[in-house]
């Protein structure tokens, strides 16, 4: 990450949208927003940014959006971009903005598609780790533990590693990134942004109703999952050599989930289980970054 990064001053989310107080996803659109700049596109299928950026023919982007079908963001983005190319325009970022529903589960055949084809776009998943807009219902992106309205016993299968996936396509550039580093996310987009073909972003945006937690936590529990570990900062380039943005002395994974009241059905045991899981994960993309010859950044 550049230590000389500044935050650029433009606004193009504008005050007025329809977010709930403290929304991860809306600080995450202002910040991605400041790093693309007014040359972008938006292709939204549905999720809770739909709501957000407000009813037709009403946005709260001061860039064009397209609203379109919760499994097409990735190829809907690919024909935006296949348009552009025709009127010579190699300016314009085509963004598919979805969120972890329209990603990890309902939209994956479409990215996988765009994916492998390689096409000209930045894609960039903001996880709320549910289902939020429709509910609160669990997706393959809710951690171990967590409580939904579809798990209300707490989901027992571990979050799907959709960093993993998209590094199997070879794709030039994928990415972790989260609201509460706004520089290394700004300073990932910048990086996206001059890359060619397609670029991934998933993006840690937590939901405060959906996660238990007050408006105010928002940032709070951003830091703590990546200090954890639990939600790593990391770069993939090629889909071989990985990058990690160094933590030291990481927060023990109780500190994090006993102050959601999501995970409040978690006993000790359980605590230790997702522990032993995180480190062995950490281990195994230290591992894969010591084989590319890569590392800490």
């Amino acid at each position: 990450m550049d230590e000389n990064l500044v935050v650029p001053d433009a606004e193009l989310l504008t005050p007025g949208h329809l977010g709930c107080q403290g929304c991860g996803a809306a600080l995450a659109m202002r910040y991605v927003l400041k790093a693309l700049g007014e040359k972008t596109i938006v292709v939204l299928p549905a999720c809770c940014f739909s709501i957000i950026a407000g009813p037709f023919p009403y946005s709260a982007l001061k860039i064009p959006l397209l609203h379109t079908a919760f499994e097409t963001a990735a190829v809907t983005a690919s024909g935006v971009r296949a348009g552009l190319d025709c009127q010579g325009d190699s300016e314009t970022t085509v963004l598919a903005w979805a969120g972890d529903g329209g990603t990890f589960d309902i939209g994956l055949q479409a990215l996988s598609g765009t994916a492998e084809r390689n096409d000209n776009i930045l894609y960039i998943c903001y996880d709320n780790e549910a289902y939020m807009n429709t509910g609160v219902q669990r997706s393959s992106a809710t951690p171990w533990g967590a409580w939904t309205t579809t798990t209300p016993h707490a989901k027992r299968k571990f979050k799907k590693d959709i960093m993993l996936i998209m590094a199997a396509h070879r794709i030039p550039y994928a990415a972790t990134a989260s609201v509460a580093y706004p520089e290394d996310l700004i300073a990932k987009v910048k990086t996206a942004k001059k890359t060619k073909g397609t670029r991934f972003i998933h993006l840690l945006a937590p939901c405060p109703p959906g996660w238990k937690i007050s408006s105010e936590q928002t940032i709070k529990f951003a830091r703590l999952a990546v200090q954890t570990r639990i939600f790593p900062l990391y770069e993939v380039e090629d889909g071989t050599r990985y990058r990690f943005h160094d933590i030291s002395e990481p927060a023990s994974v109780e500190e994090y989930l006993k102050a959601q009241g999501r995970f409040k059905n978690l006993s000790e045991e359980d605590f230790e289980l997702i522990q032993e899981q995180v480190e062995e994960r950490w281990a195994y993309l230290i591992g894969l970054a010591a084989m590319t010859g890569a590392g800490n950044g």
